[in-house]
């Protein structure tokens, strides 16, 4: 009798049993509708983001994706429902370098950590910052506002939208390095600060590009840097920030959606597959460079060592600047 034989059967057999509950999963999953959350108001960058990539997923796995804004206390309620809710696969979140890198460096007692508690599943897409001035501000460029802040200290003020927001953190940060002062003016999200920058009430407001452009574009706004490494082919005569010669700084802003930490990996490989055939389809890659982004097409690997890099960079930086929250 070969006992090696009946040996390697037995292991053979065990590791199928083994396999027969992911498969079973894997098969069984989704069999009821998805929640994506978008840790921000209906209007910005997270929900364009969210409603884009979800809608195509949506077709994909044959079940709804319901687009879920839940906004508060800046990006943080959003995320930690997130990070609280079952892991099964049913509850996503669009992350960010706002709610997963700049919130780690901003509350000292966050209800969640951003390395542990949630799974890359993708990231799509990243964008830069435009920095906008009001349509009537005197100086006509970078170089001009940083002149004129130098010589008037605080007396130009910058609209974000929020205490620790990745337009106020970009600003600040812009600032601290061209050596001026001026006023920051938070609101409750950027609708709100663009109310007031249109109505010519605050001078200067970073946004995220493909909500930036649509006001620049229709004179609402002028733009006068934006804030990648490269100019962007929508708006090929704004100058980067380091072409400015103001500073050296560079930031943009990546989307995906992330996952609990501990859902199955069975689900994790289902969702990581459809989500990147979503974001390499044609027509969602021309959406995002239209809206002046930069389409991304990353390994997991590659993934998790971006997100790790941004998330320990910008929460130091937001430590850095002493930024705190409202």
């Amino acid at each position: 009798m070969d006992t090696t034989l009946d040996r390697r059967s037995v292991m053979a057999a065990a590791l199928a049993m083994l396999a027969m509950p992911k498969l079973a999963l894997a098969q069984d999953w989704p069999s009821k509708p998805l929640k994506l959350v978008v840790p921000q108001p209906p209007g910005g960058g997270f929900d364009f983001v969210g409603r884009l990539l979800g809608e195509r997923l949506s077709r994909a796995l044959g079940q709804p994706v319901i687009v879920d804004n839940r906004s508060g206390s800046g990006t943080v309620v959003g995320t930690d429902f997130v990070a609280k809710a079952p892991a099964d696969g049913y509850t996503l979140l669009v992350g960010s370098v706002s709610n997963l890198a700049l919130n780690m460096g901003l509350y000292k007692n966050l209800p969640y950590d951003s390395l542990r508690d949630f799974e890359p599943l993708g990231l799509a897409v990243a964008y830069s910052y435009t920095l906008m001035a009001r349509k009537d501000l005197p100086q006509a460029t970078l170089k001009d506002v940083v002149a004129f802040a130098k010589a008037n200290p605080k007396k130009l003020n910058y609209a974000s939208a929020g205490n620790g927001s990745g337009q106020h953190v970009i600003a600040a940060a812009l600032w601290q390095q061209a050596g001026v002062e001026l006023t920051h003016v938070p609101y409750r999200g950027a609708q709100a600060a663009y109310q007031d920058l249109l109505g010519g009430r605050v001078d200067l407001f970073f946004d995220l590009s493909p909500t930036a452009r649509p006001q620049v574009v229709a004179g609402n706004a002028k733009a006068l840097a934006v804030s990648g490494a490269s100019r962007l082919p929508t708006q090929p005569d704004v100058p980067t920030i380091g072409e400015t010669g103001v500073a050296k700084l560079q930031l943009e802003s990546w989307f995906g959606l992330f996952a609990p930490a501990k859902t199955p990996p069975a689900v994790l490989e289902r969702l990581r597959a459809e989500l990147a055939n979503v974001i390499a389809m044609p027509e969602v890659m021309d959406s995002f460079v239209k809206a002046g982004g930069k389409p991304l097409a990353l390994s997991q690997s590659d993934t998790h060592a971006l997100v790790r890099k941004d998330v320990e960079r910008w929460s130091r930086t937001v430590r850095e600047l002493g930024i705190q929250p409202e």
